[in-house]
């Protein structure tokens, strides 16, 4: 007879860890599935200097204080490791190397195939994979015939190889100009936008900023609003200084290069992408009208609003301001864990 779990995570990132953690205290069965062999989500994919942008006091995933300085603001290292000292001390029952290709549902109850071949049944799914694993560029024309480089932020390491070149980074949010201000160090970088940039000082009167969202409750709102870029003082004062500098977004690609809004050509060695993700659900695409035309979950408040027993973990503004944050992801994987559960006593 097959084993049917309460609940299969697909994902144990932050956001799938922390599904684990409720369920385990809620004591329904799991099984947690993961795609590569740690359970550290994108983390290991992002840029090497990357660091949180909220204070280890902030940065927590339920039940498990993150370790050291409290004021200190971790790095990816100290992130990855974290998350997964995080799974081995409460030892949750995660199966790692086993890539979920497609979810289906027959007779009430889902079946979850990996690219290994195996099949878990489950009453419930918990899509925890999350907004940070399926890359966005935008198509901008031309772009398939720059012989330039061309890469997603989430393919930049270091400056290493790309030092005296004249390279664009497209996008405006945090990690766009954190990456922009370290090659300009060493290159002549432009950061590219569709509107100025938008500057928020991380610390206010001798607080971080996440002091003044939490005890505000701004971090809990439901409304969903444009974040600007979070300043020690450095970033902005980078701008003004043209190291790196600010220009509106290029119109098109040229074989050497872009052309500007003045019509304007520019050789250029490399284009980087910080524009962002999509999620990445397309195992959910067998059950039909569980995602939109784009490939979006049709959900709310992390409830699939089209298939019973399909859940969601760690989508931005999910539930609110601090949704998909490491910081925020452990309120939207208590809710669901309570939406499951209630669901397994009708």
């Amino acid at each position: 007879m097959k084993n049917i779990f309460d609940t299969v995570v697909i994902g144990s990132g932050q956001a799938g860890l922390a599904t684990a953690y409720y369920l385990q205290k809620n004591n329904l069965t799991y099984l947690v599935l993961e795609a590569s062999e740690q359970t550290a989500g994108s983390w290991p994919s992002y840029y090497d200097s990357l660091t949180l942008f909220s204070p280890a006091r902030y940065s927590s995933l339920p039940g498990y204080q993150f370790p050291g300085d409290l004021e200190r603001y971790p790095t990816k290292k100290e992130v990855i490791s974290y998350l997964i000292e995080y799974a081995n001390h409460f030892d949750f029952n995660i199966s790692t190397g086993e890539k979920v290709t497609d979810v289906q549902k027959n007779q009430g109850i889902f079946q979850i195939s990996t690219s290994k071949e195996n099949i878990f049944y489950a009453k419930s799914v918990v899509s925890a994979t999350g907004d940070f694993a399926r890359k966005y560029i935008p198509d901008i024309d031309g772009i398939d015939v720059f012989k330039g480089v061309k890469i997603h932020s989430s393919e930049y390491k270091n400056v290493e190889k790309y030092k005296g070149q004249r390279i664009i980074v497209v996008g405006g949010g945090n990690s766009a100009v954190q990456i922009a201000f370290e090659l300009a160090q060493v290159s002549n970088v432009s950061i590219a936008t569709r509107r100025p940039l938008s500057f928020t000082p991380q610390r206010l009167l001798g607080k971080d900023i996440h002091f003044w969202l939490i005890i505000t409750g701004v971090d809990s709102l439901p409304l969903e609003f444009k974040a600007s870029v979070l300043d020690l003082g450095i970033y902005q004062q980078a701008i003004i200084n043209n190291k790196p500098n600010r220009v509106s977004t290029f119109t098109s690609f040229t074989e050497q290069g872009v052309t500007w809004e003045d019509g304007k050509e520019e050789k250029v060695d490399t284009v980087i992408f910080a524009t962002g993700y999509r999620p990445n659900v397309v195992y959910l695409k067998p059950l039909n009208g569980a995602l939109n035309t784009l490939g979006s979950p049709l959900q709310r408040k992390g409830v699939s609003q089209t298939i019973k027993g399909l859940y969601y973990v760690g989508l931005s503004w999910q539930r609110s301001f601090s949704s998909a944050t490491i910081r925020g992801v452990g309120s939207d994987a208590k809710y669901v864990v309570k939406q499951i559960k209630r669901l397994a006593k009708i």
